[in-house]
């Protein structure tokens, strides 16, 4: 088979690998049919974070062509979608629901398709096949309606907007959110269009890049064009979406979350971010959460929403291409690209 392959730091390349089997007698082989490039993607091929060769993608919607003996919910001929981590569904975390948690599957960047070694070695989705382990349990089945250029954006980084505030306004109906920067470029748009569809009574955007502004604006935000260096607070709100990758910027965050308000980050923190203001947090109540989307927990709940139409992935700018343009398409500019089998 063929599958697009990281080969070092600024170049991927279209190359051969033999077929993969069914990884066990509970796995299954899909086609992936398109293939979202995660916000993570262009910084992992672009400057090397991990070590190569490897297969890239980890957001996908996939057709079943092969399933393992003891596979009894997935049928041969199933459209599904993909979870990007690796989890077995019957480990004390899976039964806890803490599903990228697992402890059968352990790697140093969490088990994940896409990452090559570092995720545990399981292969990536720009591939004409990829072989998934434990198929009744993770592999979510598709909905009708939608088109595969916007399913594959659901499993990473739909799901990680969505979780930023998913939670919060369940607890909290009507309430206001703010996202605060677009480092992530896609996951804030998606925090947005997210809390959008989940009634939250108001959206903010705020972020320095006029194209992300507008994008949000068009979602339905009201937004804050910043120019500058970060305030040292914006006007303040239950739930904050904290999406700087930047020290002052997290503080802002922080700072412009409400008392006993919650603060959850999207984006990567490489940095060291110290000092945090941890006083202010405490005198206030903050709840400050970060952490990867846990994609097998909160996919379902994406999927059902994305159906119902409240939640359209391509309302984010989205640039779809052939896939067979991957090798090019894939380090291009893009707020959110879309490899799609044509």
């Amino acid at each position: 088979m063929r599958q697009l392959t990281y080969v070092e730091a600024g170049r991927v390349a279209w190359q051969d690998a033999p077929d993969p089997e069914p990884t066990d007698r509970a796995g299954a082989v899909v086609r992936p049919l398109a293939v979202a490039r995660c916000d993570l993607d262009p910084i992992m091929a672009g400057f090397g974070i991990f070590p190569g060769p490897f297969a890239v993608g980890h957001e996908t919607v996939a057709e079943v062509v092969a399933v393992g003996e003891d596979v009894r919910e997935r049928r041969v001929g199933d459209r599904v979608l993909v979870p990007f981590q690796v989890s077995c569904g019957s480990c004390d975390a899976c039964r806890d629901g803490r599903f990228a948690a697992c402890h059968t599957y352990r790697a140093k960047a969490g088990a994940a398709f896409g990452f090559g070694e570092a995720g545990g070695g399981h292969g990536g989705a720009v591939a004409d096949l990829l072989a998934v382990p434990h198929a009744d349990h993770l592999l979510v089945q598709a909905p009708d309606g939608l088109s595969a250029a916007a399913l594959c954006t659901l499993p990473d980084n739909v799901t990680d907007g969505y979780r930023a505030v998913a939670p919060q306004i369940a607890g909290h109906p009507g309430a206001e959110v703010l996202v605060v920067g677009g480092a992530a470029a896609s996951i804030g748009l998606y925090a947005v269009a997210a809390a959008l569809a989940l009634g939250a009574g108001r959206v903010r955007y705020a972020d320095a890049d006029a194209p992300r502004c507008a994008a949000a604006a068009a979602l339905g935000a009201d937004v804050t064009q910043l120019d500058g260096p970060w305030p040292r607070r914006l006007e303040r709100a239950p739930i904050v979406v904290e999406n700087t990758a930047d020290v002052d910027g997290l503080a802002c965050a922080l700072r412009s979350t409400d008392d006993y308000g919650t603060c959850t980050s999207v984006a990567i923190h490489f940095a060291p971010t110290t000092p945090m203001p941890l006083l202010e947090l405490y005198t206030k109540g903050i709840t400050y959460h970060l952490s990867r989307a846990d994609s097998r927990k909160f996919l379902p709940e994406v999927v059902a929403l994305a159906a119902t139409g409240a939640l359209d992935p391509l309302a984010v700018p989205t640039t779809v291409v052939p896939w067979d343009e991957g090798e090019d398409a894939w380090l291009a500019p893009a707020t959110k690209l879309v490899l799609e089998r044509r």
